[in-house]
């Protein structure tokens, strides 16, 4: 998953929307966006990585929140674990405060991370990465960085938490008007006007301005098609494999619900290949 941006407690009854595309490459397994049982019977509604069996992104039904982003740089080697058993290890109740996974991950055995994780039913967010948050382009160390996140927008690509990449800025924009024009407009959650506006935000193939590209080690021409929202490249055989607006509306004395849009895409279109979103739920 490589930008996503997220609203904790933004307004009443929603105690989250998010919006996130996540880019990889189209080689990779991958099951879309579905319900399936992690360990001890957990069950969570989330891609699915084939290949190493985690997530970049979920939610479960006891309402746990995972999301995950890689820090780029130019050094790709991959880590001695899969970095989508964190979000997994999350998900399925294995910590009961952000803190106390915290002292369990040895940093350096991952590439280099980004790691959200929330609790509903507690209110507890936390940020997480092995990477120094003034430097993230230099590699994984030895120091894990923990930041608890309080109600609020936040935004994260391939840097650190709210680093202003224009890409980032974009979305958390879209995000912003859509909280505010729903809430304005009096619009019933049933035509969900979120949806419509961050899918547009996330379909955004327009690369940043050449003065305002990222500085992260690897080739400018490369950093111009990874500043875009939506990536497309196709030679490569990599970019924007799927798109999600998820959101949780809690209603008077009734159970929070998840509803989740997800669309997906091939690696030769270079836009909207399912302009009819898959749609799930999940009751919390």
């Amino acid at each position: 998953m490589c930008l996503i941006a997220f609203a904790i407690q933004a307004r009443p009854g929603l105690p989250l929307l998010l919006a996130a595309n996540r880019d990889e490459f189209f080689d990779r397994p991958t099951a879309p966006l579905h319900r399936w049982g992690a360990d001890a019977g957990v069950e969570v509604l989330a891609g699915r990585d084939l290949r190493d069996g985690g997530t970049w992104l979920g939610v479960s039904a006891a309402g746990r929140v995972a999301m995950l982003t890689n820090v780029r740089g130019p050094d790709a080697a991959s880590g001695l674990r899969s970095r989508g058993e964190l979000t997994t290890r999350w998900l399925q109740g294995a910590h009961d405060e952000p803190a106390m996974m915290g002292r369990e991950i040895e940093p350096m055995a991952y590439a280099g991370f980004n790691l959200v994780v929330g609790d509903l039913r507690r209110g507890h967010w936390a940020w997480m990465s092995n990477c120094d948050p003034a430097q993230p382009h230099a590699g994984p160390q030895s120091e894990l960085a923990l930041q608890t996140l309080g109600p609020g927008v936040y935004g994260l690509s391939n840097a650190s938490l709210d680093t202003p990449w224009p890409k980032t800025l974009r979305l958390k924009a879209a995000l912003q008007t859509a909280l505010q024009t729903s809430h304005l407009s009096g619009t019933s959650a049933e035509s969900d006007p979120e949806r419509h506006q961050l899918s547009a935000a996330l379909a955004d193939a327009t690369p940043a301005p050449p003065d305002r590209l990222p500085a992260t080690g690897i080739d400018p021409e490369r950093e111009r098609a990874l500043s875009a929202a939506f990536v497309h490249l196709p030679a490569a055989g990599y970019g924007t494999r799927s798109s999600l607006v998820l959101k949780v509306q809690a209603r008077g004395s009734l159970a929070p619900t998840v509803q989740a849009w997800e669309w997906t895409h091939l690696p030769d279109a270079p836009g909207w290949t399912t302009p009819t979103p898959a749609h799930a739920t999940l009751a919390l």
